[in-house]
């Protein structure tokens, strides 16, 4: 799993190599492509470039200054097609309480009952 800033430059990398061949891709061009809160330094899209080559999602040829020639490799198209979206809260994945204070209270009533018989058992042996 990858933070949010470098899924987005794989995403914004993803649509400029769909194909997967290397393209000639500038650093200004990368921050201006990501949204406004989440825009960074060019030292910054360097260190994620880095980061995403280390971990086998892209692959870069050159880099010269601010301009690379990378591609994005399969791993890395896998990651942003298998990235699960976070699940809204519905009805399945609520507490459902009545079925926890049926679980809570014989749980309760059943520690209670072993209590008791194990004292009788201790107290008349």
């Amino acid at each position: 799993m990858i933070d949010i800033k470098s899924k987005l430059v794989l995403s914004i990398l993803a649509k400029e190599s769909d194909d997967g061949s290397y393209k000639i891709v500038e650093v200004s061009d990368i921050i201006m492509a990501l949204p406004k809160h989440f825009r960074m330094d060019s030292e910054a899209v360097k260190h994620i470039l880095t980061h995403l080559e280390r971990q086998d999602m892209i692959s870069i040829k050159y880099d010269d200054d601010d301009v690379y020639c990378l591609a994005v490799l399969p791993y890395g198209f896998e990651v942003l097609e298998t990235e699960k979206p976070r699940r809204p809260k519905t009805k399945e994945n609520t507490i459902n309480w009545k079925n926890f204070f049926i679980l809570f209270s014989s749980a309760f009533f059943g520690a209670v009952v072993g209590a008791i018989v194990c004292f009788l058992f201790f107290k008349f042996l």
